[in-house]
């Protein structure tokens, strides 16, 4: 499905930061502004700024307060790095990051167990026949995933 776009990291950040109002969670954003500071450009020449195509490349770390404890990392590349509660997923789409908060947020994302292999998996739907799905590692769960394990 396609979700309301998000051009920018800025943009994605705002929108963020509008669902942590709504949820009343207190959130911190930490950017990295410039070739030379963003995680994905390493082999940029020292004092290079911009990118070849003299784009300026802008990421952001958001860490998000209360339950489930939640980080969001974007990149210039539209794309995001979402951990939730511990559980990582990688490589989200930044227009998904607000739907998949929504979710979060909503009491939709559930956890589901299954006999053989054991194991957790941590589930996060969005609208549209979307589904976010990543194995929890580790031998407990946090109380917040704990909470939302369906049979």
């Amino acid at each position: 499905m396609t979700h309301a776009p998000l051009p920018t990291t800025e943009s994605a950040v705002a929108a963020i930061r509008a669902i942590a109002a709504e949820h009343r969670l207190p959130m911190t954003v930490t950017d990295d502004i410039g070739a030379d500071r963003t995680s994905r450009r390493t082999s940029a020449p020292v004092f290079t700024v911009v990118d070849p195509d003299g784009s300026l490349p802008h990421e952001a770390f958001v860490e998000l307060g209360g339950s489930p404890a939640v980080t969001v990392r974007l990149f210039p590349e539209d794309d995001a790095h979402i951990t939730v509660d511990g559980v990582e997923f990688l490589d989200v789409p930044r227009d998904a990051v607000p739907p998949f908060l929504t979710s979060v947020y909503g009491r939709l994302a559930f956890v589901k167990g299954r006999f053989f292999p054991p194991g957790y998996s941590l589930v996060v739907p969005l609208p549209g026949d979307e589904t976010y799905k990543e194995r929890i590692d580790g031998p407990s769960l946090t109380p917040w995933l704990a909470g939302r394990i369906r049979d």
